[in-house]
């Protein structure tokens, strides 16, 4: 499953977001593409105060942060 994750430099809730992707249970078959908000005007203003987000490439379905690893599972049945 191809996952982007749209993050900001020295961000320390994306690296929680990112720890919570490493333990679930599709972690395996999860590819992580991250995006810096700073790099793109139109995610920088899609996700300014939303960071870290991940977005399924399949369906477009979006998890804001906070989030717990039990919404992660979900967000990715």
């Amino acid at each position: 499953m191809n996952i982007a994750l749209f993050t900001g430099p020295q961000c320390s809730l994306c690296d929680d977001a990112k720890a919570l992707l490493s333990q679930s249970s599709q972690a395996s078959s999860i590819t992580l593409t991250e995006y810096n908000i700073r790099e793109n005007p139109e995610h920088y203003h899609l996700y300014a105060v939303r960071i870290p987000v991940l977005k399924r490439e399949d369906n477009n379905a979006e998890l804001g942060w906070p989030f717990s690893l039990q919404d992660l599972e979900l967000f990715l049945q």
